[in-house]
């Protein structure tokens, strides 16, 4: 992964667009040597939240196993809705 200053990255936003949606690249944005964030071709950011969806529904159905539920009521109150 490519790594770039955010100072630098701010100047080179469009050829770095660029590199990721047209050449697959993946950026990581940099401050002082540490990484900030990331810039990822958009299939990249798709899968990712497809996996997170996932883990989420595998981690339902763990609790709805366990009878690990909650009462619509007793969530409400929780929350303070």
């Amino acid at each position: 992964m490519t790594k770039i200053a955010a100072s630098d990255f701010r100047q080179q936003l469009a050829d770095l667009g660029n590199r990721v949606s047209y050449g697959g690249e993946r950026i990581t944005v940099t401050r002082s040597g540490k990484p900030l964030f990331a810039v990822v071709p958009y299939e990249d950011a798709e899968l990712l939240e497809a996996l997170e969806d996932r883990m989420d529904l595998d981690l339902a159905k763990k609790a709805l196993k366990r009878n690990d539920t909650v009462s619509w009521e007793k969530a409400k109150k929780e929350l303070g809705l």
